[in-house]
């Protein structure tokens, strides 16, 4: 990927991390998922009080980008920090996001963990998550289905 890619995913990240609600934690992150099509789908982080019901930034732009369609991915930029705060450490996804990153991207996939549009670290879904679970790990042999 180019740095000016890059860097306009990571300004993309940061515009989306504006729109988080984030009452409880007070960490805001955003995301920016780069589909193979060039487009660009945006998320931010939205808390709930029952917790659990809380989404990530990752899992809302990739639920945006397959709810309309899109279903493979080359790249995400992702940035968060404390509301008000600089960034003084990169956000990378958590293992949910991961997991439901690595359905549509693979091990392939492009993660840019950034604190500005200068300072990100760069690497695969697959060195974040090694020997991954996906849509291959469910493949079978029908000729050899006892059926």
């Amino acid at each position: 990927m180019e740095k000016a890619q890059i860097q306009s995913l990571i300004r993309q990240a940061f515009a989306a991390r504006k729109f988080a609600y984030t009452p409880y934690s007070h960490f805001q992150v955003g995301a920016a998922l780069l589909a193979q099509n060039g487009k660009v789908y945006t998320g931010c982080n939205i808390e709930n009080a029952g917790y659990t019901p809380t989404n990530c930034a990752e899992r809302t732009a990739l639920f945006k980008a397959v709810s309309e369609g899109e279903r493979q991915f080359s790249a995400i930029a992702i940035v968060g920090s404390m509301q008000g705060t600089v960034n003084t450490l990169v956000t990378g996804p958590c293992g949910v996001c991961r997991q439901a990153l690595y359905e549509f991207g693979g091990p392939a996939l492009t993660v840019i963990m950034a604190k500005t549009e200068d300072d990100y670290i760069v690497t695969t879904l697959g060195e974040l998550l090694p020997y991954g679970f996906g849509p291959a790990n469910l493949e079978t042999d029908e000729s050899q289905s006892p059926m």
